[in-house]
């Protein structure tokens, strides 16, 4: 049964922005765009985000920071770690090279050392194993809640926000700073919040704190969890504020299967009859090229999809490439159409200009095609989409925001398998994992028409809540939670 949900006009009456509460946020810097319109995400060649890519008429479709601050170009291999962008660091001018010392004629100079990489550090983030879904019916009333419960502690005067580097074996003032700090946002009894000794209940409590912030559950406060455990109450009610107004409005239908992508948690959910019975990690819209929110329907699967790339990658990327490089287009298996469909030589457009701008460029299915094997089709008029990627090393990174606004999916055979649940038409008659590699294995694309469609949402939830305990939060990539902005005046100072 479908149930349909409107939350237009559901703040009246909702004290979601309490005075005190706003007095005390500190101030969210803007992003520099908001999600709305995007393009698709560059793996090597460019992934796509905006545009059309399907077996039987594909259309026209509209790089990861490799260090902070530097964004590689989308027709770039892409590495296989990303470095999320340090926040407030600045570029610092590297010491110039010293100059080689003189080598005498007929000596052999000595080998120069190779270059070891630096290890990979340790992954942190976890994806949820929490049953229930980001988003359902109550969400709204329940993260505008949960905004009110916060907005209560920033008014007390907030939690200590200069916890330390702590761990199973410390005892001392740190210890029952912490206490205080987990007891106040309720991830630690209150009967508990006093005590110099770490014990069982604090390893736990430290791990229901991870988990709420998509953390992995160390137990152990260091890292991303000591960077979590500090941020002010103040900017977690902000978060909840902001989610809130974000949902407020909005026109979802909630059937017994649909699919829900939140972007600040870089993953993908299938829900069924109310619980999450499958979720993945993705690969989201970075801050240039943000994803956006929007809700539609996942109609098809497209299997060797093509991808034809937007006019925007052509003016900014594959033009400039082909000044340089005028043999990429033929390597990266694109080709040019005029308007009836004919194939242009490459060596016959003039790259001095932007005429190419004016030609389909189409890159060929395959493995090395940006989309990967799979396309999962949702019209909508922004052209975004999810889909797989020949640059599977990325999903082992913890910052993911790396696309150009479509939603890559790690487990994609899994989701497509569990969106043609229903669907006829395999080899066997139904479409599992097996019938789908088998069937890309054949080299043509090919669309599986899903039997019934089903709902999908990409939201861009900060913070939320679906119920009475303490809210879940993700990083503000973007920089759009500006609830209450203009009167965010000063900070609290923190809690002791």
């Amino acid at each position: 049964m479908m149930l349909r949900i409107l939350f237009a006009g559901a703040l009246v009456g909702l004290p979601l922005l309490v005075p005190g509460a706003l007095a005390q946020a500190p101030a969210v810097p803007a992003a520099s765009s908001a999600p709305s319109a995007a393009t698709a995400s560059p793996a090597s060649p460019p992934a796509p985000t905006n545009g059309t890519t399907s077996a039987a008429s594909p259309t026209p479709a509209a790089a990861p920071p490799a260090t902070p601050g530097t964004l590689v170009s989308p027709f770039m291999p892409a590495p296989d770690v990303a470095t999320p962008p340090a926040i407030g660091a600045g570029s610092t001018p590297s010491n110039p090279p010293p100059a080689a010392a003189p080598v005498s004629v007929g000596t052999a100079s000595a080998p120069k050392p190779k270059k070891v990489a630096p290890p990979t550090p340790p992954r942190e983030t976890a994806l949820s194993d929490d049953p229930e879904p980001t988003i359902e019916p109550d969400t709204f009333f329940a993260t505008a809640k949960a905004s009110e419960r916060y907005s209560a502690i920033v008014d007390a005067g907030g939690w200590p926000t200069d916890i330390v580097a702590l761990g199973p074996g410390t005892k001392g003032a740190t210890v029952a700073n912490l206490r205080k700090r987990l007891a106040i946002e309720g991830d630690l009894d209150a009967r508990q919040a006093s005590g110099l000794a770490w014990d069982a209940g604090l390893t736990a409590a430290v791990k229901r704190f991870q988990s709420r912030m998509g953390l992995r559950q160390t137990g152990v406060v260091a890292g991303a969890t000591l960077k979590a455990i500090n941020v002010p109450a103040s900017v977690r009610f902000n978060q909840l504020a902001s989610s809130a107004n974000r949902l407020a409005g909005l026109n979802f239908s909630f059937d017994e299967r649909y699919v829900v992508v939140n972007l600040p948690s870089t993953s993908v959910e299938a829900v069924e009859n109310g619980r999450v019975v499958h979720r993945y990690v993705a690969i989201v819209g970075d801050p240039e090229h943000p994803s956006p929110e929007i809700s539609a329907h996942i109609q098809v699967i497209n299997l060797n999809p093509t991808w034809t790339v937007p006019t925007s990658i052509i003016k900014k990327e594959i033009i400039p490439r082909m000044q340089r490089d005028p043999g990429y287009l033929t390597r990266a298996k694109i080709r040019i159409l005029d308007g009836s469909g004919q194939e242009i030589n490459p060596g016959s457009v003039n790259w001095g200009t932007e005429r190419a701008a004016n030609y389909t460029l189409r890159q060929d299915s395959g493995s090395g095609n940006s989309l990967g094997s799979i396309r999962i089709g949702m019209p909508n008029k922004l052209a975004v989409y999810m889909h797989d990627t020949p640059s599977k090393g990325l999903f082992g990174a913890d910052y993911r925001f790396l696309s150009h606004g479509c939603v890559r999916v790690q487990g994609v055979y899994d989701l497509a398998e569990w969106l043609l649940q229903g669907t006829g038409g395999g080899p066997e008659g139904v479409w599992d994992k097996a019938a789908l590699q088998a069937k890309i294995k054949e080299g043509a694309p090919f669309d599986i028409k899903l039997a019934k469609a089903a709902p999908v949402i990409w939201v861009y939830l900060t913070g939320w809540s679906n119920g009475d305990g303490p809210a879940k939060f993700r990083d503000d990539v973007y920089g759009i939670d500006t609830v209450g902005e203009a009167q965010a005046n000063a900070q609290p100072s923190p809690a002791r």
